[in-house]
């Protein structure tokens, strides 16, 4: 996967709040900038994955192509395939 700069912003304040929760506690602002960079991460990481699955093509042993009908016209639309 290619580097994701605002993934790399998030994670490490995200660790930093974590370490802090479980040796402190948090304030309550500190959990509502916990959640929403959650939120942020998660969003991120699903936009991410459904970028590489959709440039994924499948083949069988055989090497016939079986990506699914719903990948391919993604993959049409996004000019992706010739056929």
């Amino acid at each position: 996967m290619a580097e994701d700069k605002v993934l790399k912003e998030l994670i490490p304040r995200i660790n930093e709040l974590s370490k802090k929760k479980k040796e402190q506690g948090l304030t309550e602002a500190e959990s509502a900038e916990r959640k929403d960079l959650h939120k942020k991460y998660l969003k991120r990481f699903k936009e991410n994955m459904r970028s590489q699955i959709e440039m994924v093509q499948v083949y069988n042993k055989k090497g016939k192509e079986i990506t699914s009908d719903k990948v391919k016209n993604i993959q049409r639309k996004k000019g992706l395939r010739d056929d």
